[in-house]
């Protein structure tokens, strides 16, 4: 070939913006917060440290960032605290990501740091288990929904908690609103969930979740794991965490659970059996050098690694910082899975978004990577019909907000309804569902136009 040969491009180069996803922050970022100030590398990345500095009360909120963050501000997250259903629990990781000049705006803060000042009036159609997983469950601490899969919730701490917790009804401490309803924490109502899976063999998929598998200990990783590996008809295994979005350092510096976990996988795979990670990043700016490190390690391991997010307003609920977050996860190996609509929680209604907002989302994200590394966008139908594409919907009422969804595989022949947020409609809408006697006519006319009767609708 000649060496004057010329090279026609089809394509303009990249802009450099295009690459914003391998930005990741580097360095101690976390020293322009005062408490951690004088904190060195490996004192920051000291699991136990994290955990025992993490910030549970407004008065610690308050210690941590007293000279970064304005009196306002302060009285405004104390307000938030004593409403808020779900307790708060949040890692110095996370709160040194925060952007202190504009905490109100910042996507990470908006996930764990309650403020009065932003509260909407929950949904009217809301209730505590919206999911209706109670209603699926044999025995404490197992929820069996779909044919094959069973959901197993060994405990119900998690290293920090989201505002947004489709269960929290039962995750964390009582709070002022809510009395939790007990999970499986101990090894007697784990052997129950173990016998019955047992006893069902249709159940080849089992997810362990809670709560958060990070809050395990190395011992219980591999007493669940073995048990449920031990059941022949048990195919695979999903750990679920959101801890390496939030304390990804635990996988760099607590080797026994890291090795626990890896035991697990390891055993698997010589029987044949897939077990693997799924975590919970939302916001690109939880994605840092330590994650990536932290990612390394699990890859390096053979331990394969899903990510599950929630559409959340004012977090992802762009095109471009949802394409950003797909990205920046597939630069550390980590699989973008789901992206859900954000549940019906109570006290959390101004981080839910529309419908719409995720089927157009899901149009511009797609595409711009390869289809493996591409999230399915998913609504989980109220009222427990399970996972469904979020444009598979029988009937979209837009103008009200009402979705409604089949479920033929889960529940044949029933209706589930979702409900855009009240405060993303027209004026006129928001008039309707302040009449309990419109929002009734509003909803059985969607459920006729997606022409399944009325009287096979559930409601959360």
């Amino acid at each position: 070939m000649s060496t004057d040969t010329a090279v026609h491009h089809l394509k303009a180069p990249v802009p450099p913006e295009q690459f914003e996803y391998k930005n990741l922050k580097q360095g101690e970022f976390w020293r322009h917060i005062p408490a951690y100030a004088d904190v060195d590398e490996a004192t920051f990345l000291d699991h136990l440290w994290q955990q025992r500095k993490s910030v549970k009360t407004a008065e610690e909120l308050l210690d941590t960032i007293r000279d970064v963050c304005s009196p306002e501000f302060y009285r405004d997250a104390e307000a938030g605290f004593r409403g808020a259903p779900m307790a708060v629990r949040v890692s110095p990781y996370a709160i040194a990501l925060i952007d202190w000049n504009d905490p109100v705006n910042d996507p990470i803060r908006r996930q764990f740091i309650p403020l009065a000042s932003t509260l909407l009036p929950d949904h009217p159609r809301l209730t505590l288990d919206s999911l209706h997983e109670q209603e699926d469950s044999p025995v404490p601490g197992l929820v069996h929904r779909y044919v094959d899969k069973a959901l197993f919730l060994p405990l119900n701490v998690c290293p920090v908690y989201c505002r947004f917790c489709t269960r929290s009804y039962a995750i964390g401490p009582d709070t002022a609103y809510v009395d939790k309803i007990p999970l499986a924490k101990t090894p007697k109502q784990w052997n129950d969930a173990f016998v019955y899976i047992a006893e069902r063999p249709e159940l080849e998929d089992i997810v362990i979740s809670g709560g958060d598998v990070y809050q395990l200990p190395p011992k219980n990783i591999e007493h669940i794991g073995n048990a449920l590996l031990d059941i022949a008809h048990v195919r695979r295994m999903r750990f679920a965490t959101k801890g390496p979005a939030i304390m990804p350092m635990k996988i760099l510096t607590h080797t026994e659970w890291l090795d626990a976990l890896t035991s697990i996988v390891d055993r698997g795979r010589t029987l044949g059996k897939e077990v693997v990670l799924h975590t919970h990043f939302n916001a690109p700016e939880e994605i840092t050098w330590i994650t990536k490190e932290a990612m390394r390690r699990l890859f390096e391991r053979g331990i394969f690694t899903r990510n599950q997010s929630v559409l959340i307003r004012g977090v992802n609920d762009t095109r471009e910082r949802m394409q950003l977050l797909v990205k920046r996860l597939g630069h550390v190996n980590v699989h973008p899975y789901y992206v859900y609509m954000h549940d019906m929680v109570k006290g959390v209604e101004e981080l839910r978004t529309t419908i719409a907002t995720a089927v157009d989302t899901e149009k511009f994200v797609r595409g711009s990577t390869a289809g493996f590394n591409t999230p399915t966008f998913v609504c989980d139908a109220p009222g427990g019909g399970g996972k469904r594409d979020v444009h598979s919907y029988e009937y979209y009422d837009r103008e009200n907000g009402i979705a409604v969804y089949a479920a033929p595989s889960v529940k044949p022949g029933k209706a589930f309804v979702y409900f855009d947020p009240v405060d993303r409609l027209s004026a006129a809408a928001q008039a309707r569902w302040a009449s309990r006697e419109i929002q009734e006519q509003m909803i059985h006319d969607a459920v006729r136009s997606a022409g399944i009767g009325d009287q096979q609708l559930v409601l959360a």
